[in-house]
């Protein structure tokens, strides 16, 4: 799944239109303590977080991940977004709960990060 389907899925607002949607997406992840999606986080990960700040985006860089989804409609932090823009990072913005969005992702065949490490 590219994020450009993935926007589809979730019906996400592409809140970094500059960055790169055929990207793969490899595994959805779910997680709003940071320390721990670094330990855990992986290369083309769709992450689903409430969390807005510039961190988030460091992480999400620093992992190479393929996107960011922001559940629920809630406005990721202006400076954050420039820095996804600036490090082409794909910030996703949906109504969708978070359980909602994993369902999707479930349902359309992605799977969850390995527990293997």
């Amino acid at each position: 799944m590219t994020v450009k389907e993935l926007c589809e899925l979730i019906e996400a607002k592409d809140m970094t239109p500059e960055a790169d949607k055929s990207a793969e997406v490899s595994c959805g992840y779910t997680c709003d303590l940071l320390s721990w999606v670094m330990a855990h986080g992986t290369a083309g990960m769709a992450w689903v977080t409430v969390q807005t700040h510039m961190n988030v985006i460091a992480v999400a860089s620093l992992m190479e991940m393929a996107a960011v989804i922001i559940p629920e409609g809630i406005e990721m932090e202006a400076p954050s977004l420039e820095k996804a823009q600036d490090e082409g990072i794909n910030v996703l913005q949906t109504q969708l709960t978070a359980y909602e969005i994993c369902a999707r992702l479930a349902e359309a065949g992605l799977p969850g990060k390995s527990r293997e490490a």
